[in-house]
């Protein structure tokens, strides 16, 4: 801040430079939405490993495909995940005891091997220890333990604050602050699973879209940041329209399966009914995938492509960046046998020209992605948004610049605002440019930025606005090589 002299002598200003460095948000933290056999159905749960996925929501189950889109997600380089569990019927287990209710964190029948104990200080009345003990083994075995409790919503030890801030199990609510709590064992009773909820029916479909604000897959509303989207084994176009513009709004990606029956003569016609405005933010997958299942003794079995492929999303993204098309003999999926259906070349240009995106098997390098367009890929189309590693790399770019400049908001519209603006996002764009994000041997060739009198005229500046424009040449993938050869005649000695 500028320094007032008051006596003779030297004085050190500290100056602003202006820098404001602009970090690139993360592009492949995934989300899944299925059911699950336990797990809040509340919200969507942030889990950064499949043991986090096991531990919360029950791990593999044959009802369930998103469980396994979660395990192959993480087998194949995935790294962050949010999960949104669809419920419809169930009901949730609960004890009752002395002055406190303790109800299952989400419903369904796990949280019956569950029991609450508590215990009174001997030397205060009013405090208690509470433990959440599992019910099914021998041992009994206390699996949270929350230490000096007291009924009071006004205590420091509030048992409906620590619990409910501190339990993976249980939440509490305090019934009547004025009992004295007493040594008693209360098993959770009452839980109910409701169900299985299988895509492409109508009982998921309801609860999957949810009522459009507060449940089902608009729980992800809630999130701050998501890039791709998987609703494992779901196919009803209807459906993936919706999801497309969750997707568009979002600047998320949604990866699309295919129907477990499709053929190459089911599909060769395009994928029917996702070609609409906001299919630019998506992309499809035929066909399914074989691997082992764990449940089954590593028997094969088909599997839907899009927690595979989202897993593949993260390790390209990770390993050459969101600019390289996560397609091609490094695409290899991890886990995977085969798939459902062999393509032959010719099977797989046909389906390519259409934006649908083949899985094949090659030898040497095993089952890999063979395909990088959007649904709007379509030749025919001509769309700008062709690839996926363009469609995402431009997701990318503004997302990192939308969170990056809400400091431009209500500063002076005037040219040393300008100024820092094209300082600070053309920083940015230029380390994409060293990185390898875009194409063009210098810089002018590769980007620009523009923020002046030109892009925000008076007329602007007396509404309010600031206009940056950004621009970028895009690397697009090497989608056919073509190799020429040339017969060299030898020489004739005359």
């Amino acid at each position: 801040m500028p320094v007032t002299p008051t006596y003779p002598g030297v004085y050190i200003e500290e100056i602003p430079s202006g820098v404001r460095t602009i970090t690139g948000v993360a592009t492949s933290i995934t989300a899944f939405v299925g059911w699950a056999a336990k797990g809040p159905t509340d919200r969507a749960q942030l889990i950064q490993s499949f043991s986090d996925y096991d531990r919360q929501f029950g791990g593999l189950d044959a009802n369930s495909p998103m469980s396994y889109g979660v395990y192959h997600f993480f087998s194949n380089g995935g790294q962050q995940a949010y999960v949104v569990r669809l419920d419809k019927g169930s009901h949730a287990a609960s004890a009752a005891l002395n002055g406190l209710t303790a109800t299952a964190t989400g419903p369904g029948t796990w949280a019956n091997d569950y029991k609450i104990r508590t215990k009174r200080r001997a030397d205060d009345p009013n405090r208690f220890r509470l433990e959440v003990v599992y019910d099914k083994d021998s041992a009994n075995t206390t699996v949270e333990a929350f230490e000096n409790l007291a009924l009071a919503a006004d205590d420091t030890r509030s048992a409906a604050a620590i619990i409910n801030s501190g339990s993976a199990i249980i939440s509490a609510k305090v019934t009547d602050d004025t009992q004295v709590p007493t040594d008693q064992t209360t098993p959770l009773a009452g839980g109910t699973d409701g169900g299985a909820l299988a895509p492409n029916t109508g009982d998921f479909h309801g609860a999957l879209n949810g009522d459009g604000d507060t449940t089902g897959v608009y729980l992800l509303k809630q999130v701050d940041l998501f890039n791709l989207l998987c609703v494992p084994g779901e196919s009803d176009a209807t459906t993936l329209t919706t999801l497309q513009k969750l997707c568009r709004d979002r600047r998320a990606f949604l990866i699309a399966d295919c129907d477990e029956t499709a053929s190459f003569n089911s599909v060769k016609g395009g994928p029917a009914g996702l070609t609409g405005k906001d299919s630019i933010n998506a992309a499809f997958y035929f066909p399914w995938v074989k691997a082992a299942d764990p449940r089954l003794g590593n028997r094969l079995r088909a599997f839907p492509p899009s927690g595979f492929v989202a897993g593949l999303y993260a390790q390209t993204d990770a390993q050459r960046g969101v600019w390289k098309a996560p397609a091609g003999t490094e695409a290899s999926l991890t886990g995977a046998s085969g798939v459902t259906e062999i393509l032959t070349d010719t099977q797989n240009g046909t389906l390519n020209i259409q934006a649908i995106n083949c899985i094949r098997n090659f030898p040497v390098y095993g089952t890999i992605l063979w395909g990088a367009r959007t649904l709007q890929g379509n030749d025919e189309v001509g769309s700008e948004w062709k690839y996926i590693p363009v469609r995402r790399t431009a997701l990318f770019i503004e997302e990192s610049l939308f969170r990056a400049l809400k400091w431009v908001v209500f500063e002076p519209n005037d040219e040393p605002l300008w100024a820092q603006i094209r300082l600070n996002v053309g920083a940015f764009m230029h380390d994409l440019f060293r990185q390898g994000a875009f194409q063009g041997s210098t810089p002018r060739d590769a980007y620009f930025v523009k923020c002046d009198k030109e892009t925000t005229t008076q007329s602007d500046i007396n509404r309010g606005i600031v206009n940056i424009v950004v621009g970028f040449a895009p690397l697009k993938p090497a989608e056919f090589v073509i190799i020429k050869i040339q017969q060299i005649a030898g020489q004739i000695e005359v």
